[in-house]
């Protein structure tokens, strides 16, 4: 993890440099730590961090509006959702602004460092429990299927776009297909530009629509 460049909001001081100091130890560089949304989003737009830690509960601006707030921003950075909340609609509503993964708090010292890191990458990471939560979400608004019109992928980006649909990460994806890690990554980067998508969790959405992870 050295090097990554993580930004930490929450309101709780004592919680909030505990976070810090674990990602410190663990090498990265923790660029900025705040206890408020507009502040979060001001000082992102000048630090632009890789990966923001984002707590829900803030003073000021939900934590829902400053993750809808950073993926609209320049320069977005992949928000990891860390709440003492597993309610559904929190998780539902934060994935839907573009949260890639929500963890909750009870997590382990191990559990978060490894999401961080996994966020950075590009893998969209839950809470076990939480990732079916979504996934059933998802399905549920794809009972109607828009029609299948839009940009033409190649047979490498489809495929790709399967077993990300599966919930194989980066990692799994490259050994099962032989490819590098780097060329998967290159593949998504790709598929969503052409999709006109903005992260994972909306590729995944996109995949569930047209059911390529039940083939």
């Amino acid at each position: 993890m050295n090097g990554l460049r993580v930004m930490v909001v929450d309101d709780h001081p004592m919680w909030r440099d505990a976070i810090a100091r674990d990602l410190s130890e663990a090498g990265c560089d923790v660029v900025a730590t705040t206890g408020e949304g507009r502040q979060a989003l001001r000082v992102a737009a000048a630090v632009r961090p890789d990966v923001v830690v984002l707590d829900l509960r803030l003073p000021d601006l939900s934590g829902v509006e400053v993750a809808r707030g950073l993926a609209a921003s320049a320069h977005p950075p992949h928000v990891l959702v860390l709440s003492a909340s597993g309610e559904q609609d929190d998780v539902l509503d934060a994935v839907k602004a573009g949260a890639s993964g929500y963890l909750i708090k009870s997590a382990s010292r191990e559990e978060f460092l490894r999401a961080v890191q996994r966020t950075a990458e590009g893998d969209t990471v839950f809470t076990p429990g939480l990732a079916g939560l979504v996934l059933g979400e998802y399905r549920r608004l794809a009972a109607q299927p828009a029609p299948d019109d839009g940009p033409r992928l190649t047979d490498r980006e489809t495929e790709v776009l399967r077993l990300v649909a599966k919930g194989l990460s980066y990692k799994q994806i490259a050994e099962r297909l032989v490819l590098s890690h780097r060329t998967v990554q290159n593949h998504v980067q790709n598929t969503l530009s052409k999709l006109r998508l903005h992260n994972r969790v909306e590729l995944v959405r996109y995949a569930i629509e047209r059911g390529l992870d039940e083939e």
